[in-house]
């Protein structure tokens, strides 16, 4: 390896092999592999020399290693900031922009494999597959009468967030259940909504007119915490509450009140504050909600596209490329800066 070969540090694993072969065969790169378990002084003796650093998984990786304001000020180096996913919480996006560090996400590579998990969730739960399940193993007199399920066609799904994920939810609800769709998302235009087969409304319409509401957004500093007990009192009461975005967009306290309340119909709830979630959750006491473990994104055609995505991604920012997926755009300039002083060179644009 050159001395002159750009350093990419990563821990334990890609979620699929296809980028370490990518980028073990992809020349001026050098791939640095770390243990979680390894000593700070360790892990930091390399990360000072690495030119990028590709996270794992939030749910996987240890506080310690998550790229915080102190993290990034000891690599002096470092360019780039990579997710796994789509999600880019675990890294502190404004501290790396100040610094001149971009970061990049894989958003598109689970689109089709989270709102499949989404409608999967609503159907479920529409169908009331879960409580008919629950019943048979409990009790085999049941009355297949008590829990009568519903039909899709021509009742109303709201979409919060109508980006990659959710703008694919809407086409599947709309083409293949006949559901009506509206959507909320404040970054997009009018004819954004037309194409992404939803009709645009308010946060608030959406909670209120909806048979059915699914959340598509990224956590932020301005969707934490959206959705609380008010949104939640807007919910007719045969509705469903479904998310597979992130943890701490909806308060999780108030989504256990307002089901205990009977302000909604059931939940179906694939984010967690605390990830993954432990026996004894409070989620667990209600029949009428389906838990999964975070695993909307976890199937074996998106473990490929993310790890190879995320690889091609690499090679372009490292070889002085703008990349694709740049989350904090704003970064430029300073980025630009700091490639220099790093590399002797200016990316190119």
């Amino acid at each position: 390896m050159t001395s002159n070969a750009k350093k990419l540090v990563y821990f334990e694993n890609w979620c699929d092999p296809v980028a370490e072969e990518i980028l073990n065969a992809a020349p001026g790169i050098e791939l640095i592999r770390l243990t979680q378990d390894q000593d700070e002084d360790t892990v930091f003796e390399v990360m000072r020399e690495a030119h990028g650093y590709q996270m794992l998984a939030k749910t996987e990786m240890q506080v310690r290693w998550r790229p915080n304001r102190a993290f990034i000020e000891k690599c002096p180096n470092l360019l780039a900031i990579a997710s796994l996913g789509a999600g880019y919480d675990a890294c502190d996006d404004a501290a790396c922009t100040e610094h001149g560090i971009m970061v990049v996400n894989n958003s598109g590579a689970n689109s089709d494999s989270v709102a499949q998990h989404a409608i999967g969730m609503l159907l479920a739960l529409s169908k009331n597959m879960i409580r008919h399940d629950r019943m048979m193993r409990e009790a085999p007199g049941l009355d297949r009468m008590t829990y009568p399920g519903l039909e899709t066609t021509d009742k109303t799904l709201g979409i919060i967030g109508l980006g990659n994920i959710g703008r694919r939810t809407a086409k599947i609800a709309r083409h293949a259940l006949d559901l009506n769709v509206i959507a909320y998302d404040p970054y997009i235009s009018d004819q954004d909504f037309a194409d992404r087969n939803a009709e645009k409304a308010s946060f608030e319409d959406v909670f209120k007119n909806s048979d059915y509401i699914s959340v598509h957004c990224p956590l932020t500093d301005e969707t934490r915490g959206m959705i609380g007990a008010e949104a939640f009192a807007m919910m007719k009461p045969s509705a469903y509450f479904i998310t597979t975005a992130r943890g701490g967009i909806h308060d999780e306290a108030a989504l256990v009140a307002a089901l205990a309340a009977k302000q909604m119909d059931g939940a179906g709830v694939d984010v967690f504050d605390q990830e993954p979630p432990g026996p004894g959750h409070p989620l667990m006491q209600f029949q009428n909600v389906l838990m999964t473990p975070h695993a909307a994104g976890i199937t074996d055609v998106c473990n490929h596209k993310m790890a190879k995505w995320g690889a091609e991604q690499w090679i372009e920012i490292l070889n002085g490329r703008r990349p694709p997926r740049l989350v904090n755009p704003t970064c430029w300039d300073a980025y630009v800066e700091r490639h220099t002083k790093v590399t002797g060179q200016a990316p190119s644009s």
